[in-house]
């Protein structure tokens, strides 16, 4: 049976009014606590929350919230029929902002889902999502795919490394064979179910790093731990 929205509001704890902004920081917030990774944590619970998610990120917005106009800006500048989104808000969705042809700089919402191709409608203006990367994390297709450096030794032996990811850390077995491809993949861990879009995987490229002490793995995955709590 399909959760209701009413449901949907009371397993993320999100009131009737809530906006986007509201319902990202609320699932947040819930994915973490039922995450099955974390004490206390849940499975079932966690695929509710997500549920939950994505039932209100089609629910009609609430006749009582009232969106804010654009700021607009002095100078015109020329307009992009594409709209760039980095690899992180297309995974868990945020604020990006874009300049329209009339001089007008937007701040757009967006849900968590977003894939390249889709179609993004700001007033009369029509923009196609283009998913950027930054060499260290992208998007292919339904697909996260993020580099993370590892010990050369871990590399040729195996063992278990704890890896930073959107939806939280993820303490990963690195096998010989894995280590050997330079990719694991973790089911179900990437974009997430929106409209038409399946569920996509994460997948992590392993790259060898022979730094010792404070590397440049760890400053990664605090870059990517800091993104996420933002």
């Amino acid at each position: 049976m399909t959760m209701s929205a009413k449901r949907a509001r009371e397993v993320l704890g999100a009131g009737p009014l809530a906006g986007p902004a509201e319902l990202r920081r609320a699932f947040r917030e819930a994915a973490k606590r039922a995450h099955p990774d974390r004490k206390g944590g849940d499975a079932e619970r966690f695929r509710e929350v997500v549920e939950a998610y994505h039932i209100l990120q089609t629910a009609p917005v609430p006749r009582d919230r009232v969106s804010q106009p654009p700021a607009t800006v002095s100078r015109p500048v020329v307009s992009s029929p594409t709209l760039s989104v980095p690899p992180l808000i297309a995974m868990t969705g945020g604020k990006v902002e874009h300049r329209l042809s009339d001089g007008r700089r937007v701040k757009i919402e967006l849900p968590a889902g977003m894939r390249a191709g889709d179609t993004v409608r700001v007033g009369e203006a029509e923009l196609e999502v283009a998913i950027r990367g930054d060499g260290e994390m992208l998007v292919r297709g339904d697909d996260l795919w993020i580099t993370v450096k590892i010990e050369p030794r871990l590399l040729a032996e195996g063992g278990r490394i704890a890896v930073e990811t959107p939806l939280g850390r993820r303490i990963v077995w690195l096998t010989k064979k894995a280590g050997e491809r330079g990719l694991i993949r973790l089911v179900s861990q990437g974009l997430p179910t929106r409209g038409r879009h399946r569920q996509g995987h994460l997948f992590l490229r392993l790259a060898a790093d022979s730094a010792t002490g404070d590397s440049a793995a760890r400053a990664q995955l605090r870059r990517f731990a800091a993104a996420w709590a933002a």
